[in-house]
């Protein structure tokens, strides 16, 4: 069953792998890259933490992002030991990675635990749109460049839209605790 399933994973990232288009390739290397460290993530949300309106989206979106990161870096990724899908199907993926384990994107738990905190918390819906859709694009951009299978990104996302939502969990109980 496990190996139906795994198969089935492999078969869908070929396909995708298929959907490539040159002039593709350069902007989501750059796009995907970007996570990288989730660097594109703590730098919004750094830079929200300068302005009032924004610094609730810029705190939750870094603690989010900081238990993410335990989870699936520090925790998940070392005791699965999934390896990335070139090393097992015919891919030559798009970008660089040195970390050799794929199950789940760091990358896409990332987007997703920054991006779900602020759906909830930017003022303006058009951030709350652009937020949601930065992290899909993050984790269609891991499948796009080869470097994670569909399962390991629908973890990803998951796990972040988690995270997310135990820091904001948090955050609102201690806001009632002191509002008491």
């Amino acid at each position: 069953m496990i190996e139906a399933l795994f198969q089935m994973d492999g078969q869908l990232l070929l396909a995708i792998q298929n959907t490539r288009m040159d002039w593709l390739d350069p902007v989501v290397a750059v796009y995907t890259k970007l996570g990288d460290a989730g660097l594109l993530w703590i730098g919004l949300s750094a830079l929200m933490l300068c302005w009032k309106p924004t610094r609730k989206a810029g705190l939750l979106a870094l603690l989010a992002m900081a238990l993410g990161m335990l989870v699936t870096n520090v925790t998940v990724k070392p005791l699965v030991e999934r390896p990335r899908p070139w090393l097992d199907w015919p891919i030559l993926p798009l970008v660089a990675e040195d970390d050799p384990h794929s199950f789940p994107s760091g990358h896409t738990c990332a987007a997703f635990a920054a991006g779900m905190v602020w759906f909830r918390a930017l003022p303006w819906r058009w951030g709350r749109a652009a937020a949601v859709m930065m992290a899909v694009c993050m984790g269609l951009s891991r499948l796009y460049a080869g470097v994670h299978y569909p399962s390991d990104v629908l973890a990803g996302g998951i796990i972040g839209a988690l995270c997310a939502w135990v820091v904001w969990k948090i955050w609102n109980i201690h806001q009632k605790r002191i509002n008491s």
